[in-house]
């Protein structure tokens, strides 16, 4: 084979970044394609059906499911209010009555002879996208959603907890060897999306919320903290919806590991520039990595032409970056220094592709392709 392409982490001064951004439902796009957004304007608009409530008018009456229909005194597609009566039924000669009433506002949606139910469906609940990036609409997807592109700086992580936010960059760490704990936060964080060095500290984390920053950027996170700090296991759910009051991107993985220099150094330079962020991760098939964007507006102008000129990914390739994701290499940087194409029979005695690596301390290895991630 030509190449192998293996999915990596992209760490870039400059790209262009497109993101989809799509309703769960059909329903109105609100912009036009060529329009200038930011992060918080909204893009498309649609309403979710609303929460049904039943009612088992049957059984409140003490009637027959069959005689439900008689007694309803709400027709299907009425709309009704909490409290009110929608139906009544009448006993020993008219002088006693029994009523049904509605729990929610709501809408009568069915009424049920065989069940005795009636079915209630409350108000539709507005949904709104917005475009998450500062850049440009250059597709739109009728009554679906658009596309939204920029041009800027790109750096995806490992792991990630946390939605979709934004704010300016503030650099809590003066090196990427550093721990952040709470003493490094104070309401000057308040907003903003801070950058530490190796790792962060349960307290520190905690701390964080506390003073309102909306994202961290670190190196590493104890599994241990992330565990106690969510309540419960991840498995290999994607993450992304967790309601912490924060956003976190691990960028090397879990335990004290350095941020590589390559991304300190970036996010560094774009120390007050705006940055969206999400923690969006999924680690099985249909990987999703979490990502911070430095969109560059300036830039923006030259989407057209970018888009042009950027070419498919040539895949690995003699003198690849690449990261060890297995053990015993756990973590180590290297390059790529062999491809060899026939499979090679490992120590588990199945046969896989490998490569050879050269890690920086100049040592060489024999490892998995799959073992490995591209670093671009």
């Amino acid at each position: 084979m030509a190449h192998a392409y293996t999915p990596g982490l992209k760490v870039t001064e400059m790209m262009t970044i497109a993101k989809k951004r799509i309703l769960p439902l059909k329903g109105q796009v609100v912009v036009k394609k060529g329009d200038r957004v930011t992060s918080d304007t909204v893009v498309a608009r649609t309403e979710l059906p609303g929460v049904v409530e039943p009612v088992n008018v049957a059984n409140i009456l003490g009637i027959p499911p069959q005689d439900v229909s008689e007694a309803m005194i709400k027709k299907v597609g009425e709309h009704v209010e909490e409290g009110e009566v929608i139906a009544r039924s009448k006993s020993f000669f008219g002088l006693f009555s029994s009523t049904a009433k509605a729990k929610i506002s709501s809408t009568i949606e069915n009424v049920s002879s065989i069940t005795g139910q009636v079915l209630l469906r409350g108000s539709p609940i507005p949904i709104e996208v917005k475009a998450y990036l500062n850049g440009m609409v250059t597709q739109i997807f009728e009554a679906e959603g658009v596309e939204v592109t920029t041009r800027g700086s790109f750096v995806q992580g490992i792991f990630g907890i946390g939605p979709e936010t934004h704010g300016p960059i503030k650099m809590l760490s003066k090196s990427n060897n550093e721990i952040l704990t709470e003493k490094e936060f104070d309401s000057s964080c308040k907003g903003h999306v801070v950058v530490g060095g190796c790792m962060i500290t349960a307290e520190g984390l905690r701390k964080a919320i506390e003073v309102g920053a909306v994202g961290i950027v670190v190196g590493g996170f104890n599994d241990k903290d992330l565990r106690d700090f969510l309540g419960y296991d991840l498995g290999v759910a994607i993450t992304g919806n967790e309601d912490k009051g924060v956003t976190l991107v691990v960028t090397e993985g879990f335990g004290e590991i350095m941020m590589a220099q390559k991304t300190f150094d970036l996010l560094r330079r774009h120390e007050g520039q705006e940055a969206c962020i999400n923690g969006a991760t999924q680690i099985r098939a249909g990987v999703i990595r979490p990502e911070v964007v430095v969109p560059k507006m300036e830039a923006i102008a030259d989407i057209g032409k970018a888009l042009e000129k950027e070419v498919e990914n040539p895949g690995l390739t003699i003198g690849s970056p690449v990261r060890v994701i297995r053990q015993p290499y756990f973590g180590r940087l290297g390059k790529v220094t062999n491809l060899p194409p026939q499979l090679q029979i490992l120590e588990s005695e199945s046969k896989a592709r490998v490569l050879e690596v050269e890690f920086e301390d100049g040592k060489r290895s024999i490892i998995p392709r799959a073992n490995v991630e591209m670093l671009e």
